[in-house]
């Protein structure tokens, strides 16, 4: 599969189906899933970022499982907009991933997405531990709303 535009990768899919969010770390992938209506994400996970062959294994379960029809990949742009290392990196793991697992992907602008996420948490007094273990699956609900979001408004 390549990757695709918000537009075309919502045209590929099925009633019913999901999206899966992905905010790929360097340590932990963290997971999100859409409803069927694709209005609201939430936290469903985080996995070790292991060899991207065991990645696309346990993603392709929960793809599976939940009737998946695409992968949402947080896409780390620099603040200006360019695509720096660490995201031409994510766009070449995410396009693999998708071959992989054989669901079409697009790529959404995470921009500081998980420094927002750990300011919310510690607005809220979440403890540090507690923060540390729930920090990626968050962000991953982060960039996938924001995506269903652009996807409402549009």
């Amino acid at each position: 599969m390549a990757l695709f535009n918000q537009t075309d990768l919502i045209a590929q899919l099925h009633p019913g189906q999901v999206l899966i969010g992905l905010d790929p770390g360097r340590k932990r992938i963290g997971i999100a899933l859409s409803d069927t209506r694709l209005r609201v994400a939430g936290p469903v996970g985080q996995i070790p970022r292991l060899k991207l062959a065991s990645v696309a294994y346990e993603l392709g379960k929960l793809a599976h499982r939940e009737e998946a029809g695409g992968l949402v990949i947080g896409w780390p742009l620099d603040e200006d907009g360019t695509m720096g290392p660490a995201a031409q990196a994510v766009r070449d793991w995410a396009r693999d991933l998708s071959e992989l697992m054989e669901l079409p992907a697009t790529l959404w602008n995470e921009r500081l997405s998980t420094a927002t996420v750990e300011a919310q948490m510690v607005e809220a007094d979440i403890s540090r531990a507690r923060r540390a273990a729930i920090v990626d699956r968050v962000a991953a609900a982060h960039i996938l709303q924001g995506f269903l979001d652009a996807l409402a408004e549009a």
